[in-house]
């Protein structure tokens, strides 16, 4: 078993739940309303700023050229596309893009942070690899429905799935389970908190937006 495979089958509850919500089903099936797609997507681009911070300090402590590389490239992706998506969707749903942030936007972001402060590369992958696989997880059997959905659910299921994301996604899980073989002992309980505390984030984060957020106008 890869080192990624283990730390995810110690949160199988946690993953699973998250995975399979009644969020991103609602979202899948079009049924998902404007007012909690809205909230959502006021809250998850809060994440954009520290997730390419954290990203781009990944890519600074990447062993080799051939390490960073896919990194920087997924880099671009994120400040272009999906950066994007997110200005575009919030003004066809008529919302701003800036709203108060909540408890659960907080958590994630002061996680992102400490992995991004700690100058250690498994620790920072250790929540990259999380926030992209679980998206991956999610999305990836819903991909042949993005078609006919409105833009800011489709493109947001068409951003997370497909060979290249699936590709992002097996790089990011090959460099932890790379880095994992490097670790000691303490190093490798540091990384599963950080794996595991990042999951359940994710999971608080999706039981909040279905709960629904408050829509800043």
């Amino acid at each position: 078993m890869s080192a990624t495979h283990h730390l995810q089958s110690l949160v199988a509850q946690d993953w699973h739940a998250a995975t399979h919500h009644a969020f991103t089903n609602a979202l899948a099936d079009g049924t998902l309303s404007r007012e909690k797609m809205a909230g959502y997507l006021q809250q998850d681009y809060q994440f954009i700023e520290g997730f390419v911070r954290l990203l781009a300090s990944a890519v600074a402590h990447a062993p080799k050229l051939t390490d960073a590389v896919p990194g920087a490239q997924f880099l671009g992706l994120i400040c272009g596309p999906e950066n994007t998506y997110f200005l575009r969707s919030l003004q066809a749903l008529e919302v701003p893009s800036t709203a108060p942030s909540a408890p659960e936007t907080i958590a994630f972001q002061q996680l992102m942070d400490r992995a991004r402060h700690s100058g250690r590369y498994e620790i920072m992958l250790s929540v990259l690899v999380v926030a992209e696989w679980m998206y991956l997880d999610w999305a990836s059997p819903f991909e042949d429905r993005a078609e006919g959905l409105p833009f800011w659910l489709g493109e947001w299921i068409t951003l997370h799935s497909g060979d290249g994301f699936a590709q992002v996604v097996s790089y990011l899980r090959d460099q932890l389970d790379t880095s994992w073989d490097t670790l000691d002992a303490a190093a490798r309980t540091q990384v599963t908190a950080t794996f595991s505390e990042a999951v359940r984030l994710e999971r608080a984060f999706f039981d909040a937006s279905w709960a629904g957020f408050a829509v800043a106008k």
